[in-house]
């Protein structure tokens, strides 16, 4: 299942977010080499301290995490301004409620071999692609963006997903960093669920029966 992980649900879903951790230190440093922080055997940073949600592909029972993904709100501290600004003109203004920064997204081949021997890695990102798209849209955002290498935009395209690229710069690794805002509409996510031969949402929004303040206060009472 996919789901997003907000801050009142990190101890519910800790042992996937324990797991979504190792993976990014498995990913980012070690396969990748990228100059990330590793915190013993997680790969953690500063914005992960800021309550931000996690999009993640999980089985049923909350144990085996398959990929995931961090979700940011430009309205405040993104990696966007505070690392990558050379990558997008002056001109672009991407702080707005509807504009949200994508980071971190990565999968476990190894799980998703074990458990989905028909997807291959290609399709299981495209997967993530298109979850990520379906909430996004479920939670009335408009525009996703991210920064990400050349190549990733070929994936992007069999995935459906559609990119403006808004830039590009040199100097943050082996290959240049592109700036890319990705539209959220129901357009384009007929267009990738076409592309993936996909008709039944892969992201269903949990709703709780109360409240979370209600449940709080209940807890204290």
């Amino acid at each position: 299942m996919f789901v997003i992980i907000q801050a009142h649900e990190y101890q519910k879903y800790a042992a996937v977010l324990d797991q979504m951790f190792r993976l990014r230190k498995k990913v980012f440093a070690d396969q990748l080499g990228w100059d990330v922080p590793v915190i013993g055997p997680y790969e953690r940073d500063s914005y992960d301290s800021l309550s931000p949600a996690y999009l993640v592909w999980c089985n049923d029972s909350r144990t085996r995490l398959y990929g995931g993904m961090r979700l940011m709100p430009t309205t405040g501290p993104t990696l966007l301004y505070d690392v990558f600004r050379e990558t997008f003109p002056a001109a672009a203004d991407l702080v707005a409620p509807g504009i949200w920064e994508g980071t971190r997204m990565c999968i476990d081949e190894e799980a998703i071999a074990r458990d989905f021997p028909n997807v291959d890695a290609g399709r299981a990102f495209s997967m993530m692609l298109l979850a990520l798209c379906e909430c996004a849209l479920d939670h009335g955002i408009h525009t996703m963006i991210s920064n990400y290498e050349p190549y990733l935009k070929r994936v992007y395209k069999r995935a459906g997903a559609e990119v403006e690229e808004l830039g590009r710069a040199d100097g943050y690794g082996k290959y240049p960093v592109c700036c890319g805002a990705f539209e959220v509409s129901d357009r384009v996510l007929r267009k990738m669920r076409a592309a993936l031969g996909l008709t039944l949402p892969l992201y269903v929004r949990h709703v709780p029966a109360r409240s979370v303040v209600t449940q709080f206060l209940e807890m204290a009472a």
